[in-house]
């Protein structure tokens, strides 16, 4: 954890012209602040002044931009022509749901997506922000940003055209606004965008966004595949309430990127072939994209690191001696790990998953009859053997944790421990009244027995176990069951079996950070005013709150983090709600995880798929990589 008080001098000094960028980057990351957020910093303090705290900056298009160029990586690009490089073959072993980004809770489906549509800005590899389809990021330095940080005006490319052939302008992401912020869509991105109180079309190639109230991370909505892409008014005839025309675009979409879709099996396989109407003419290099889906884990690596039938595996959730076992000098592949802000976590069910009320179960408003016991939480939180986890299913770079906000070391609680101590945890559960019968503790003609569910996944299943095993030495109960990771990812109402329905009394999974501000990732555990961000039949499961926790204060560090103007304020609300989090035990954080693990082909350029800390999906740069020269 950077001290404080020395960052804030930092961030003054660099805003007074007392030290330069590279300077400031240089001392930053002495006192502990991750690469990402010291440009992040470094961006505020050349662009805003004492009293506005944060914005970016750009000051060319994106082909002049030092910036963009940087952040861009685009290694083995020269001299290619479109789709020389033929056919890419990628292996997602958990397979494509939709491509609705929108609409997603799956990384999956945020990936396969994130090739077709585009956010206004991306985020670079080191977590600074570049314009995408904007002649330059907005800043209070060329007058796009007011000081305020409550109006910004983007200014759209030109020639931009969706891949129907009709052009991008500004009404589309007026457009995009209005969708999301139509409850009915469903958008999982909701929270991020309803910040924005008014969108205004000046002309075409000119959209000025005013807030509801002034924020610091006023770039969010619009930026990186999580939260920021922008869908084609023309496809709706400018009418967000046409569900039966969403319906229809998350499984055939419309898109300004490098791909358009060709076919698609939900749950099995896409095929994507070059969009003619991509800007840049000598790209993507690859003709066609096959985006396989299914398997597991293990066997996607196998297929890179062993067989080379496939380019590039996803995710690879493997034990490390597993992974050492495939890779030989002759290995067709290579295997990577990037450290970012992932977290492998157990969530604890705040409502009653057994009992159905209004035609769903896990109503928010049905109290847990074990986990809403204080007692029973913290027990079950310091009985689980982390260490164990860590090292051997996930290994080197991918440490044990106490928060749930990790990687992004100016935010990062240094109010928090854990422990495995299995005598405190069956002391806690004596003195709460919870006495063993036979092996198994109950109190008040309660059973201490539950379900914990997760994805089909070998570590997943191995860390179950281990868990089994943890909570039987406290007389706990738990019956284990897993769901393919098409089906527990995906986000359809109509699926019962998936996260946002949590018809369990716990889950795991892995989320992580998607902005240098993460209100998106936080807003995993906002409520929202009566309960409208939890995960509910009403708003058919979108809510991001899928555990059912409500926390006042929380709600309101939430509410007070979208409208934060300073580094300092959003540092100390940001380490307040996961302290929150973390003391009330409504997650049981496990491992920071890689922003990935994956395998590539030695015949791919493993520095254009930069992802940095993980604010990007895997293939956002997908019109930038290629095939090395034989």
């Amino acid at each position: 954890m950077a001290e404080q008080g020395k960052l804030a001098t930092l961030v003054q000094q660099m805003k007074q012209g007392e030290v330069d960028r590279r300077g400031f980057i240089k001392a930053a990351t002495a006192l502990g602040v991750a690469p990402a957020v010291s440009m992040f910093l470094a961006n505020a303090a050349a662009a805003g002044s004492s009293r506005n705290g944060f914005a970016f900056y750009s000051q060319a298009t994106p082909e002049a931009s030092p910036v963009a160029s940087a952040g861009v990586p685009t290694v083995g690009m020269e001299g290619k022509t479109r789709g020389q490089d033929g056919n890419l073959k990628l292996l997602q072993w958990q397979a494509t749901t939709h491509l609705m980004s929108h609409r997603a809770t799956g990384t999956k489906d945020f990936m396969a997506a994130d090739m077709i549509n585009e956010p206004l800005m991306r985020y670079a590899e080191d977590g600074s922000l570049i314009p995408n389809l904007l002649v330059e990021v907005p800043s209070v330095e060329n007058g796009l940003l007011t000081e305020d940080l409550g109006t910004v005006t983007f200014k759209l490319l030109e020639g931009v055209v969706w891949s129907d052939g009709e052009p991008f302008t500004a009404e589309d992401v007026v457009f995009t606004w209005k969708w999301i912020t139509d409850t009915n869509n469903a958008a999982v991105s909701y929270d991020v965008w309803s910040t924005i109180s008014d969108i205004v079309a000046e002309d075409d190639l000119t959209a000025v966004v005013t807030y509801a109230e002034p924020s610091a991370a006023w770039f969010d909505p619009f930026t990186g595949g999580n939260n920021g892409h922008i869908y084609p008014s023309h496809v709706w005839d400018g009418d967000p309430t046409k569900s039966d025309v969403s319906d229809k675009f998350q499984l055939s979409p419309v898109g300004t990127g490098p791909y358009k879709l060709e076919s698609f099996e939900p749950n099995d396989s896409a095929q994507f072939v070059i969009n003619e109407n991509y800007r840049f003419e000598n790209k993507p290099a690859f003709a066609t994209v096959e985006l396989k889906g299914g398997g597991d884990a293990p066997a996607a690596a196998r297929s890179v690191l062993q067989t080379g039938d496939y380019d590039y595996a996803w995710n690879l959730q493997v034990e490390p001696a597993v992974i050492e076992e495939m890779l030989t000098d002759e290995s067709p592949g290579h295997y990577v790990v990037k450290p970012g802000t992932s977290l492998e976590r157990i969530h604890f069910n705040f409502s009653d998953p057994n009992k159905e009320v209004n035609g769903q179960r896990s109503e928010k408003n049905t109290p847990h009859p074990l986990l809403t016991d204080p007692d029973v939480r913290e027990a079950l939180n310091c009985a689980i053997d982390r260490e164990l986890i860590a090292t051997e299913f996930y290994g080197p770079g991918q440490p044990t944790t106490a928060n749930v906000l990790n990687g992004l070391e100016a935010f990062a609680s240094p109010n928090t421990t854990w422990e495995f101590n299995t005598d405190k945890a069956n002391q806690i559960l004596d003195d709460a009244g919870w006495a063993l019968d036979g092996d198994v503790r109950t109190k008040d003609g309660l059973k201490l027995s539950m379900n914990f569910a997760t994805s089909i996944n070998a570590v997943r299943q191995k860390t179950q176990s281990v868990v089994k095993a943890n909570f039987e030495a406290i007389g706990v109960e738990l019956a284990l069951e897993q769901i393919d990771a098409g089906i527990y990812f995906d986000s359809a109402a109509g699926n019962d079996q998936n996260i946002g329905h949590m018809y369990w009394d716990m889950n795991m999974y892995t989320n992580n950070s998607t902005s240098s501000i993460p209100i998106a990732y936080m807003s995993d555990w906002y409520a929202g005013p009566d309960g409208r961000a939890i995960a509910q039949k009403e708003n058919d499961w979108s809510g991001a709150n899928r555990q059912r926790w409500v926390n006042a204060e929380y709600d309101a560090a939430f509410e007070a983090l979208q409208k934060a103007t300073t580094l300092e304020e959003a540092s100390e609300l940001l380490i307040q709600m996961n302290d929150l989090i973390i003391n009330d035990r409504a997650v049981v954080p496990l491992v920071n995880r890689a922003a990935d693990a994956y395998a590539i082909a030695n015949t791919l350029y493993d520095e254009n798929v930069a992802i940095g800390v993980g604010f990007e999906y895997n293939y956002w740069n997908i019109a930038n990589w290629n095939r090395k020269a034989e």
